[in-house]
């Protein structure tokens, strides 16, 4: 075979002055919608349209670019992100040397303090130890309870742990958008509240409401926002949906 036969072969990779031939056995545009429905049928024609308009700039062009370019890591996104950290760093300088904290007395080892309290970040943990009232007393011992309360709250911190660790193993979907998939999102809420009304309730002594109700509260408002998420997301579902398609076909119309 000749050079300039080898040069006049097909090329695949968009160079050269070949083209790629249409696929004659592509479904009609009826045959798509029929093969599936919902966002399955969206994505499916979606690339089938992608691969027939990529043989049409094909055929009109004699070469069409396939690589997406971008910056690369160094200079340019290392340039940004010095600069950025820089910034926050200088920030933090500045705030620590013009507004520097105020030391407290110093800590009494012979005086207990009034409210003994973890850090902020686990105010939830510290809250979890404080579920003694639900810890169930057992008729059968004599209305005694199972385990102490202690026990019982290093437990729910081993269930509420748990079950945050599981949950990626549960929804195994690939949405990217709460309004995508609701009732996860919904529980994502619920723990986000949950974790607050916990957290509240291990400093009920510094909040002014009844105990009682706030102990009521703590479960009842995370239940009721991941209703109301729930709700909310199902009824933007649709709408979301229909913008979806909207925004599809307006970029790439029916031929």
């Amino acid at each position: 075979m000749s050079d300039n036969e080898t040069n006049d072969d097909v090329r695949t990779d968009g160079s050269g002055g070949g083209i790629v031939a249409p696929d004659d056995e592509t479904p009609t545009w009826s045959e798509r919608k029929q093969r599936s429905q919902g966002l399955s049928r969206l994505t499916y024609e979606y690339f089938e349209r992608a691969r027939r308009e990529d043989q049409d700039l094909r055929q009109e062009s004699d070469y069409v670019e396939r690589d997406v370019l971008a910056f690369p890591a160094w200079p340019h996104e290392m340039i940004r992100n010095l600069a950025l950290t820089s910034f926050f760093v200088g920030m933090i300088l500045f705030l620590s040397a013009a507004l520097p904290p105020e030391m407290p007395n110093a800590a009494n080892s012979g005086v207990t303090p009034a409210i003994i309290l973890p850090d902020w970040y686990l105010y939830w943990s510290f809250g979890l130890l404080k579920l003694g009232p639900l810890n169930p007393d057992l008729s059968i011992l004599g209305g005694q309870k199972l385990m102490a309360d202690r026990t019982y709250g290093v437990l729910a911190n081993v269930v509420v742990v748990g079950f945050v660790a599981i949950v990626p193993f549960l929804n195994k979907g690939s949405a990217r958008r709460p309004v995508e998939q609701p009732f996860w999102a919904a529980v994502g809420m619920a723990g986000v509240i949950f974790s607050l009304t916990i957290a509240a309730l291990s400093i009920k002594n510094l909040i002014p409401m009844d105990s009682h109700l706030l102990f009521d509260l703590t479960f009842l408002v995370p239940i009721v926002a991941g209703t109301i998420t729930y709700a909310v997301l199902k009824t933007m579902r649709e709408g979301y949906m229909f913008d979806l398609n909207r925004r599809y076909y307006r970029l790439r119309p029916p031929k």
